[in-house]
């Protein structure tokens, strides 16, 4: 079937527009570790990776018995963002990326709206997005459910069908495909330079697998590079 570029861009923000999740995952590690829970990073991405604060909460709670109180959460929120404000960084070529899309484009993250404007902001991408940002607390269901895509391209004013979502989870891939969407899976993100990571999103047979941001606007237009999907 010959490729239609869409008419909306809905990229997640962790792993695809900011190289966060090696911090995240540490900070969160760290937290879990003084609350009683040890996890190694293999096991808290597989659990966590792509998921809504809320979801994170009740897999604590249902698998490990820990309550995660507003108290820890805050005392997690201020230590990553301490941690992004020194060290956050965009993914590489995504600058360039978005100021060359043909078509509109968006957020749409399992972040809280703070989290996701701090993350922007810090590294350079936040003009680029207001005020096209959309956060799982603006929704009843977070990720692997379609929840927050489906409100993100209601509110863009864009069918389900003209929409590709860029996305570096599976359970970012699975809402995608939930909504209609084809997705487009980026495995160039610190977390994702490995051969499980990428398997574990090729298993879900995304529309595209990609590990370069430069090649996106390419890959909107035209599915392929050089005559090949990556």
């Amino acid at each position: 079937m010959d490729w239609t570029p869409p008419q909306l861009v809905i990229f997640d923000c962790d792993g695809v527009l900011v190289d966060s999740e090696p911090i995240s995952m540490g900070v969160m590690l760290s937290v879990l570790a003084e609350a009683g829970v040890a996890m190694t990073t293999e096991e808290a991405t597989h659990r966590f990776l792509g998921r809504s604060m809320k979801t994170i909460i009740e897999i604590l709670h249902q698998d490990f018995g820990l309550k995660a109180d507003e108290a820890m959460l805050e005392a997690m929120r201020a230590r990553l963002y301490d941690r992004f404000r020194a060290e956050l960084q965009p993914v590489e070529g995504i600058a360039e990326a978005i100021d060359g899309l043909p078509v509109p484009h968006c957020v749409a993250s399992s972040s809280q709206p703070e989290r996701i404007r701090l993350s922007l902001g810090v590294t350079g991408l936040l003009d680029r997005f207001e005020p096209n940002i959309f956060s799982a607390t603006m929704v009843a269901n977070g990720k692997p459910a379609p929840d927050l895509f489906l409100h993100a391209s209601n509110r863009m004013g864009v069918a389900p069908a003209d929409c590709v979502v860029i996305e570096d989870s599976p359970a970012g891939i699975a809402a995608a495909q939930a909504a209609g969407m084809r997705v487009f899976a980026f495995a160039g993100a610190g977390h994702s330079r490995n051969d499980r990571h990428r398997s574990a999103l090729a298993e879900l047979q995304p529309d595209l697998l990609f590990d370069d941001m430069r090649a996106l606007v390419h890959l909107v237009r035209e599915k392929q590079v050089d005559g090949t999907s990556l």
